[in-house]
This record gives structure tokens, C-alpha cells and sequence, in this order.
């Protein structure tokens, strides 16, 4: 047994882009960036930022176009996947990307205050988007009839 899972929580470094395959099917390409914070041996405090790169398809991915935008938050849980190809200039260039299976919007552009599917008064209510992107909203304890 192997786990491929990647969960990040950070924020868009670019508006997303969204493109359609020759089938129609959408794909979702957006930047995220993660931040780590540590006091350096002389006291001083140091940050380190990892840049991530989010793949979306489908729905999910059409849904995560028109709502998200650059310094948004969101938590994407993925697959990491790595691949190549060769630049204009034919020199072969290797990425690492995160295929996103569940993308949240969480909190106002550039911040993580307010609820996990809103909270910003320029973006109406959004699904909570989990595998298949569906789009269907997160079920809650109190929505089970039992």
C-alpha cells in the first residue's frame, strides 16, 4: 500500500487560468503559496516561502475560475504528481504540480478570516468542492437525519 497526498492551505499567487481541452473538458492552473515561520538561532525571525502549483479539472475546476482570484485562501488536498516537457527552447524542464481532488474557499481575498465556503461580501456563498467536483456543499452533523 503507498499514499500519494498532499494537503496545503495558502494563498493564490495569480487570478487562476482556465482552459478547455479538444473534448470541453476544463482545466484549472493557479499558484499557491505556503509560509513558514521560525525564530533563526540568533533570535531573529526568519520566513520561508514554498510556491505550489494546483491543477484543476472539470467542474471543480470551472467553479474555482469564475470565484477565485489572486491572494485568495484555500485549502487544496491532491496528488502530487511530477512530470516534463521541453520549453520554446527545446530544453527539457521538469514540474512538480498538485492535481487537486478537494479545493475550499476559505476566508476574504488575501486573508484567512470569515467561514470556510465565503466570508468575503464580493463573493456569493460557494459550494464546498470535495472529489468529482460536483461542486455539492460538505455535509454537516446536523444534516444527517439520524
Amino acid at each position: 500500500m503507498s499514499v500519494n497526498k498532499a494537503i496545503l492551505v495558502g494563498n493564490l499567487g495569480k487570478d487562476p487560468e482556465v482552459r478547455f481541452t479538444g473534448t470541453g473538458k476544463a482545466v484549472c492552473k493557479f499558484p499557491i503559496a505556503t509560509s513558514t515561520t521560525w525564530n533563526d538561532a540568533d533570535g531573529a525571525r526568519q520566513e520561508r516561502t514554498e510556491w505550489h502549483n494546483i491543477i484543476v479539472w472539470g467542474k471543480q475546476g470551472e467553479t474555482c475560475g469564475k470565484f477565485l482570484s489572486k491572494g485568495r485562501q484555500v485549502y487544496v488536498e491532491g496528488e502530487i504528481r511530477s512530470r516534463s516537457y521541453d520549453d520554446k527552447d527545446g530544453n527539457k524542464r521538469y514540474i512538480t504540480e498538485i492535481v487537486a481532488q478537494s479545493v475550499r474557499f476559505l476566508g476574504g481575498k488575501g486573508g484567512g478570516e470569515g467561514r470556510a465556503t465565503g466570508g468575503d461580501p464580493g463573493f456569493p456563498e460557494e459550494p464546498a468542492m470535495g472529489m468529482g467536483g460536483g461542486g455539492a456543499a460538505a455535509t454537516d452533523d446536523d444534516d444527517i437525519p439520524f
